[in-house]
């Protein structure tokens, strides 16, 4: 996936290193892993034996360990950045042997075993475009032919969409479109056709209300403009939520994936005032789905203008929009002590 992004995005070369996980594998896969890892770092080794890099930056993940491991062998400085608030196991490896640790918020610092104010630690926000930093509303929504004094909610869940919260979306539907318009972005798993399928079964005065999309590209109608428009997200909560939320000051309903730290992320900007949680099995609730969680809260702060705003305020007091430059000024820092 990378390397297609990568190429459409840029004209930056890409190279591809083995990589493989080494935790929660039974012993044939652990073996397997770790003859895969070895690889990997005797390749990274020829790869930085060609290129000569002054600086190396990893964002986590056991992809990064081969390229680490060889760097410091080679005696070239890294830089590890943790985008999420609670670090996995590869970037805790990672931490301990990397030059500089870069984090999005400082709450992550105590579970890398750092502290503010060490030299090899480093807060710098999470990178984000610019475009989401005071946009016009109006523009944004007549980019998605809505206009009027109804509240926008935008709904999504990353590129690939999160099943349960489009099916919940779903069933609430007609109940949602009585209080907002919402822009939905389901991701390019298929759901597209069923939530298309639903929608047009509802009256013509909430269809027009309804704006699906599996994916938004660049250009007018964009995922940047549609941060815009919103006045309410309803998503996960990955690590790009605690950066494109405040640049975007957008008050958030915010369901964790379950299976990964999404929560502590959540709590992250719950606790700040500027979003609130519904836990993902108890968006619908047992009984009628708007009875549940997730409608109770939307509708909530779609009802209570002023509430909405404080939280956009409390949302864009943690905007970093010189993340960017941290994390380049950081690496290029590490480049300079190292003759680069």
């Amino acid at each position: 996936m990378e390397e297609r992004i990568v190429a459409h995005e840029s004209s930056l070369p890409f190279r591809a290193l083995p990589a493989a996980a080494l935790r929660g594998r039974g012993p044939v896969q652990l073996a397997r892993g770790a003859l895969t890892t070895v690889a990997g770092v005797a390749a990274a080794s020829r790869l930085i034996d060609e290129l000569r890099p002054a600086a190396v930056l990893g964002t986590g993940g056991y992809v990064c360990v081969p390229l680490f491991l060889a760097a410091r062998a080679r005696g070239v400085p890294t830089m590890v950045y943790l985008p999420d608030v609670v670090p996995g196991l590869a970037v805790r490896l990672l931490s301990r042997i990397a030059t500089l640790t870069a984090v999005n918020v400082e709450d992550a610092l105590p579970r890398l075993g750092l502290r503010p104010g060490q030299t090899r630690a480093l807060v710098t926000g999470y990178p984000v475009r610019g475009e989401l930093f005071g946009q016009d509303r109006a523009a944004c929504r007549r980019a998605f032919g809505l206009d009027g004094e109804l509240p926008v909610a935008i709904v999504y869940g990353g590129s690939r969409g999160a099943r349960s919260v489009n099916r919940a979306v779903e069933a609430l539907l007609p109940d949602l479109l009585e209080h907002c318009a919402i822009i939905h972005v389901c991701g390019r798993e298929g759901d597209v056709s069923w939530l298309r399928a639903s929608s047009e079964r509802l009256p013509d005065r909430l269809q027009v209300r309804y704006k699906l999309y599996e994916y938004l590209e660049s250009g007018e109608r964009s995922m940047v403009a549609a941060f815009g428009a919103a006045d309410l997200a309803i998503c996960r909560s990955g690590a790009s939520t605690l950066a494109e939320l405040p640049a975007a000051g957008l008050p958030a309903v915010l369901v964790p994936y379950p299976y990964v730290h999404q929560d502590e992320n959540a709590d992250y900007l719950v606790r700040r005032g500027a979003a609130v949680k519904v836990a993902d099995a108890a968006m619908l609730g047992a009984g009628r789905p708007n009875e549940g969680a997730l409608f109770r809260e939307v509708v909530r702060l779609l009802d209570d203008k002023h509430e909405r705003q404080r939280m956009a305020e409390q949302s864009r007091a943690l905007a970093r929009p010189d993340a960017a430059q941290s994390l380049a000024g950081a690496l290029l820092g590490l480049a300079a002590r190292s003759g680069g």
